[in-house]
């Protein structure tokens, strides 16, 4: 167990430039103390101690701010940076050495019963704010950006931006697992970078033929 939770503490001076000593990471990392209080629930939900379960998750999510569901399946190397108001659903299930940020919520859509939340696969990102819901697959080395809403499966190596989510690159350019969560393309702003280029030529266009009709008019 003491090696489990060295390995949780070295993932956070992997991903955190913050982090400074062990003795700090140990105290202060709110996303740490949520995974460790996880393991716990769970150990008790997989033998069926469903109200202990809970009890231990509902006194993580006061103390931490991060809503873990007992039954949520979690791999290792998991990084929760910040954390606050991060939601994990019954059903999910979190590969290894994925990265979400606060806010982040893997949701479920409805009342169905069954595989109802997001599967998150190995090296993934979730970047700030993003809402990944229902029984979708997020690929292995795949980005979600920042308040993103993520309603369909999202292929390996891609990174999805927007409302609902778009899928903006995928295995072009290798996908960095950075920190540089707010640089990523945006679909919407491209567009309209094209149409105003596109406005542009026909304004000169419409000028040209102006100015054609006008020395036409002169030679008559």
């Amino acid at each position: 167990m003491l090696k489990r939770m060295k390995s949780d503490m070295d993932v956070v001076f992997e991903q955190d430039p913050a982090a400074r000593t062990y003795f700090e990471v140990f105290l202060t990392y709110s996303g740490l103390h949520a995974i460790w209080s996880h393991r716990i629930a769970h150990t008790f939900y997989k033998r069926k101690w469903f109200f202990i379960a809970r009890v231990i998750s509902q006194i993580s999510r006061f103390l931490t701010g991060i809503e873990i569901h007992p039954g949520a399946q979690i791999g290792d190397k998991f990084f929760i940076d910040h954390g606050m108001g991060v939601v994990i659903g019954e059903t999910c299930e979190i590969g290894n050495n994925v990265t979400i940020y606060q806010g982040v919520t893997l949701g479920g859509t409805g009342k169905e019963k069954g595989k109802r939340h997001p599967t998150v696969k190995d090296n993934a990102l979730i970047a700030t704010g993003a809402k990944v819901l229902g029984a979708i697959v997020i690929g292995e080395n795949s980005k979600v950006g920042g308040g993103s809403v993520v309603l369909h499966d999202v292929p390996d190596n891609s990174t999805v931006v927007g409302i609902p989510g778009r899928v903006v690159v995928q295995n072009g350019e290798k996908v960095r697992r950075d920190l540089d969560h707010n640089k990523l393309p945006d679909p919407v702003s491209d567009r309209c970078n094209q149409l105003e280029t596109e406005i542009r030529l026909l304004t000169a266009e419409i000028a040209k033929l102006k100015e054609g009709n006008t020395n036409d008019h002169h030679h008559l």
